[in-house]
């Protein structure tokens, strides 16, 4: 395994996303940081070059849902930072409704933001990994991903679902293809705190801050794990519950 040390994040704007870099950027990694909203992306630079001048920092304005703009700024990337080593597939959105209940342009964008616009950037990390035949592709899915949804989880957990199964379809790929280093990593988070579920929880004793959370997504980005739950505990054996009870069981856990 070769070192890693140019890397892409897409919604790096906050949340889980600026964790992250603001983690790799104190590792010494130079990074291409991706978001619609680029006055953060901007403060964010100016954070972390202040705190680490020796590493190299792009930003790019991106809506991952234009994928023309995706491929025209990861290109971009590849050029300023000289290629890329490491790719984080995270931008996504969780806003949606029980399915018949009028919701369906929420649900729409949500799926359009973490399914389609996440193909869109598998595609342009792969061909740049196969031209290379190096690269490390990783997928923030969610435990989520485990079961079928209810209301208004619904169509976010499918997406998560489909992002794990694409992140496996690429896996499969790779078996018995010689002579590459390319690794495909789907990591599935439970609750970390940031932006997306920044509300108040029933469930919130389960809750870890933003920076424990991000320290375990890095963690296991760099064993460069096929999956993992993050944290592992309790996510790990949460995961094996919602995989295999009774539907009306994982109802009530969710």
């Amino acid at each position: 395994m070769s070192a890693r040390r140019n890397v892409l994040i897409t919604g790096a704007s906050s949340g889980l996303g600026a964790g992250m870099a603001r983690i790799l950027a104190a590792k010494g990694h130079h990074l291409a940081l991706a978001a619609r909203r680029v006055d953060r992306l901007e403060a964010l630079r100016d954070e972390l070059l202040a705190a680490h001048p020796d590493i190299e920092i792009s930003v790019h304005a991106l809506d991952v849902t234009d994928h023309t703009q995706v491929f025209a700024v990861f290109k971009d990337a590849i050029g300023e930072l000289g290629g890329l080593d490491r790719v984080i597939v995270n931008a996504g959105l969780d806003h949606g409704g029980r399915i018949g209940t009028g919701r369906f342009e929420a649900n729409r964008e949500t799926a359009m933001t973490n399914f389609v616009a996440a193909l869109a950037q598998c595609e342009a990390a792969m061909e740049h990994f196969y031209e290379r035949s190096a690269g490390h592709l990783v997928l923030i899915s969610s435990m989520a991903a485990m079961r079928g949804m209810p209301s208004a989880m619904a169509t976010y957990g499918a997406t998560k679902a489909a992002l794990a199964h694409l992140g496996e379809s690429i896996r499969a790929d790779l078996i018995g293809r010689p002579g590459h280093d390319i690794a495909v990593t789907t990591l599935y988070p439970g609750y970390i705190a940031s932006e997306m579920n920044d509300g108040p929880r029933e469930d919130a004793r389960l809750m870890v801050d933003t920076e424990t959370g991000c320290r375990a997504l890095v963690k296991a980005i760099e064993r460069e794990v096929v999956e993992a739950a993050i944290p592992s505990w309790p996510w790990a054996p949460i995961g094996k519950v919602l995989k295999h009870a009774p539907l009306g069981v994982v109802r009530r856990l969710v």
